[in-house]
């Protein structure tokens, strides 16, 4: 078995590890650091592929900006840790038996599917040439997409200023 082979398992097995994590955990917190390393093991996917753009976003974008506005949302909010209540018992009858419906056709999907669709790369493109696209021909969309993340945080803070 390759090192490329092994890797691929070990970090999907991450992914799949935080994701359970993430739905199980009953603290808010943990749910998000659990989306951290789901987001930092789907970096490693995108590494594997050659990606290397993608995974540097996927990590600064997503592992990193937006992970922290979460956690500033949560620890703003000052969300404990969930309380368990027994009001939705339709949930746990019906979800089970969808999940392992959902589950059956993921499995048909992908076993139908894999031979009939090969993968074919038109054009490479280097990173420096999207970095180069990105900061010249998109950099004032960029730009605002910043200044609007800034807004929303400024306007957080104020909603969430307590008076004295």
């Amino acid at each position: 078995m390759h090192v490329a082979t092994v890797l691929f398992f070990a970090l999907a097995l991450m992914a799949i590890g935080g994701a359970v994590n993430l739905i199980v955990q009953r603290h808010p917190i943990h749910s998000a650091l659990s989306l951290i390393v789901v987001m930092v093991a789907l970096a490693g996917e995108y590494l594997l592929l050659g990606s290397e753009f993608i995974a540097a976003v996927q990590i600064i974008v997503y592992a990193g900006a937006i992970m922290v506005l979460f956690v500033f949302v949560i620890m703003l909010l000052n969300a404990g840790v969930e309380e368990r209540t027994h009001v939705s018992r339709l949930a746990q009858y019906v979800g089970v038996p969808v999940a392992a419906l959902l589950l059956v056709e993921l499995v048909w999907s992908i076993r139908r599917g894999s031979a009939a669709l090969p993968i074919q790369v038109s054009g490479s493109v280097s990173t420096s040439q999207l970095a180069t696209l990105l900061f010249r021909g998109y950099v004032f969309p960029f730009e605002l997409t910043s200044v609007l993340i800034l807004v929303a945080i400024i306007g957080a803070l104020a909603l969430a200023k307590r008076e004295p």
